[in-house]
């Protein structure tokens, strides 16, 4: 797989300029008609304020409420899929594996376990493709329609993760066999937020493996 460096070829256009200003020497650009201000090329660094606090305490408490509510309500979904992955093969039901959460700490993302047993990687290096022999049959499915991820609706009630965020990579994630802090040097500015269920990157389509560079990085930029 060829490596591919953050300043090697033309950069694919996830949105477009604007008239504004970000600031002193600053651009405002529209990424799916939300406004992103960059300096020297690089996303302005997110400032601490009381407004900011506010509304992180009103997305908390949305967090809680909605996880709650959602957990309660699609019960029987859960327990029917994990009946179903416990009967395929009397493996465990729920996968582990150490996520960057806010701040780069790491936590315990929860997912229903998609692979075989022997086949699951919790260093998160290894991703299944098409037709991936160590997907299980209900695992194919419940990937296809992002039911995996329903569990971490704890990790949400936990204060892990939110329900809207950038989505937790595991730490040294690779995309296209380069790191992704080399392929975006400002990488680590998506950590100043909890990582999320969802978010701009999977609303856009932009989602599944990271074999191609530029892709990966759109989910960044």
């Amino acid at each position: 797989m060829r490596s591919v460096t953050a300043s090697s070829g033309p950069r694919p256009a996830f949105g477009r300029e604007t008239s504004g200003r970000g600031g002193i020497g600053g651009q405002t650009t529209s990424q799916s008609g939300l406004p992103l201000s960059r300096a020297a090329g690089r996303p302005f660094v997110l400032q601490r304020t009381r407004t900011l606090f506010a509304r992180l305490v009103a997305k908390r408490l949305i967090d809680i409420i909605v996880s709650v509510v959602a957990l309660v309500l699609l019960s029987p979904l859960l327990l029917c899929i994990a009946a179903t992955i416990r009967l395929g093969d009397g493996g465990s039901i729920l996968f582990r594996q150490q996520r960057e959460g806010l701040n780069g700490q790491l936590f315990w993302l929860l997912k229903f376990r998609t692979w075989r047993e022997d086949g699951c990687d919790a260093t998160g290096i290894s991703q299944p493709s098409d037709g991936d022999p160590r997907l299980t049959p209900i695992g194919r499915f419940l990937r296809r329609t992002s039911l995996d991820e329903l569990p971490q609706l704890l990790n949400v009630l936990r204060g892990e993760m939110s329900l809207v965020g950038p989505r937790p990579h595991v730490p040294g994630m690779r995309a296209g066999g380069t790191s992704y802090r080399q392929l975006v040097p400002y990488y680590a500015q998506r950590l100043q937020m909890k990582p999320g269920l969802t978010g701009w990157a999977q609303v856009n389509g932009l989602r599944g493996p990271t074999g191609d560079p530029w892709l990966a990085r759109g989910r960044i930029d």
